[in-house]
């Protein structure tokens, strides 16, 4: 049965097919005007090639949870994902892992930087909070977006965050750093590379990662059969099994994802 041909492009086919030998229309390569979606792609700007990454310490009296840190110091906290919500309210998933979740929940309620605490999950190694920020909390997260910068890995330490940020050049970098000065954020280095523009992924270990990693890959724990256990790895590094099992399971995560990507 006859097909009427759906359009004027249709038409034109359909004649210039009826001029050809039937052994030339077989398997015909179409011709395609990509301009248009060359344009596109071009107008997309690239950060990818190159950058600066930085591992810092940030310190404030005011960061985010900081009050809370300062009063339970056996735990490790490492914040999952934001999202503002109804009236510009900011909540904060937290993951914590540690040996004294009373202590953190009791420091929870004294904290000014953040308000209606709620345990939202739980697991055998750690928990999960939900918190509100409050308009007295000081963040850094924002203003790293801000100047160009990408979020790699924050985490607490004893003296504040430690937080390790790509930024696409050394000038971003500087402004990032003048915006925690003008708000007496201290900022301290722990260490700085520049990202191989040829590597296609960036492998974000933390120094404390990087810490439990080398000390079982000497002890023998990545051995069959291991030469070291979690808690012995705990021991040797003064933390609690929970946060070794957590650092690395995130450390083995990372180096997959930059392996795989």
């Amino acid at each position: 049965m006859y097909s009427r041909p759906n359009s004027v492009v249709d038409e034109r086919v359909r004649g210039n097919e009826e001029l050809q030998p039937r052994s030339e229309r077989r398997d015909r390569p179409v011709s395609i005007d990509v301009t248009e979606y060359e344009s596109d792609r071009t107008s997309v700007r690239s950060q990818a090639d190159g950058g600066i990454v930085t591992q810092l310490r940030l310190d404030h009296s005011s960061l985010f949870l900081r009050p809370t840190l300062r009063r339970a110091t056996d735990v490790t906290v490492e914040p999952e994902y934001w999202t503002t919500v109804g009236a510009g309210r900011t909540l904060v998933f937290c993951s914590v892992s540690g040996d004294s979740f009373e202590d953190f929940e009791s420091a929870l309620e004294l904290d000014p930087t953040v308000t209606d605490p709620v345990l939202a999950d739980r697991y055998p190694d750690r928990r999960v909070y939900r918190v509100e920020l409050t308009d007295r909390a000081v963040t850094f997260i924002a203003a790293t977006a801000e100047v160009g910068g990408r979020l790699l890995d924050l985490s607490s330490s004893h003296d504040g965050w430690r937080v390790q940020l790509q930024f696409p050049n050394r000038d971003d970098l500087v402004s990032f750093n003048n915006h925690c000065r003008d708000r007496d954020i201290s900022v301290t280095v722990d260490h700085l590379r520049l990202s191989d523009d040829e590597d296609d992924c960036v492998v974000a270990l933390t120094e404390k990662q990087e810490e439990l990693l080398a000390v079982a890959h000497e002890e023998g724990y990545f051995d069959v059969p291991r030469g070291i256990s979690q808690d012995e790895l705990a021991d040797r590094l003064g933390v609690s099994k929970s946060a070794v099992s957590q650092r690395l399971r995130r450390a083995i995560g990372e180096l997959c994802a930059s392996k795989l990507c």
